[in-house]
């Protein structure tokens, strides 16, 4: 069978399943091979959620940048006090965060794209790559709502650039059934949600957003480009199911 007909064949499957239940599945599947990135997000907390409550052998991992928000921190304390999770950190490369600030400085994101998607690399890209290697699925909290870039995402899919089978259980969560579950769970999540920031990632290049501004405005607001780091942008081969 080949790989597209065996990723329709699983998607068939998990979609007819709890998110629980999908993601017990593909652990069965793919023992110690399954990983989730958080950025502590709301959607990557109500995934650590559903994860501590199944007691899911799950590694979960987190990026962290070295520019990230006080807040951020702060919750990434609290949600491994809350559901008792070890949450694994990748860092950038010492070497390769001197050499990019050396030569575009320390804020040089703002000055292009290209400098922006450099530093993108470096802190979280180049990361990313090294939680993946060796796993065989990669868990996300995207979700289809939160940009046009991601509509045309499908549950499950693969990803070329990472090698690697992609789940994304929130893809057809609507922000207010993400906040529902949020609130009949208490779930913790970032306090700056509650002004305005919607998507938040480095301190640096984020902001609030004012009512009626699209989800990701607040990200890289300086920017006209299609406003995404990389971590989603590997090459996905999508299941034409």
């Amino acid at each position: 069978m080949s790989q597209e007909n065996e990723i329709k064949e699983l998607t068939q499957r998990i979609e007819k399943l709890s998110m629980e239940d999908a993601m017990s599945l593909l652990v069965d599947l793919f023992p110690g091979e399954i990983i989730f990135s958080t950025s502590f997000g709301q959607e990557d907390q109500v995934i650590t959620q559903k994860i501590a409550a199944s007691k899911l052998p799950v590694e979960v991992f987190t990026l962290d940048t070295g520019r990230l928000f006080y807040e951020t921190y702060d919750l990434w304390s609290r949600t491994i006090v809350k559901y008792g999770l070890s949450i694994k950190p990748y860092y950038p490369q010492t070497a390769s965060v001197e050499e990019l600030v050396s030569k575009n400085g320390i804020n040089g994101f703002y000055q292009s794209v290209e400098n922006r998607k450099s530093c993108c690399y470096v802190r979280k890209v180049e990361p990313l790559k090294r939680a993946l290697s060796g796993k065989k699925v990669w868990i996300t909290g995207l979700r289809s709502e939160q940009s046009s870039n991601r509509q045309n995402m499908q549950i499950l899919e693969w990803d070329e650039g990472n090698q690697i089978l992609k789940y994304n259980p929130l893809l057809h969560w609507t922000m207010e059934e993400m906040l529902a579950y949020i609130k009949e769970k208490s779930i913790p999540y970032n306090t700056l949600h509650d002004k305005g920031f919607i998507s938040i990632g480095c301190a640096p290049c984020t902001r609030a957003i004012t009512p009626g501004e699209d989800a990701r405005a607040g990200r890289w607001w300086w920017e006209s480009s299609q406003k995404e780091c990389g971590l989603h942008e590997q090459g996905v081969i999508a299941n034409k199911s």
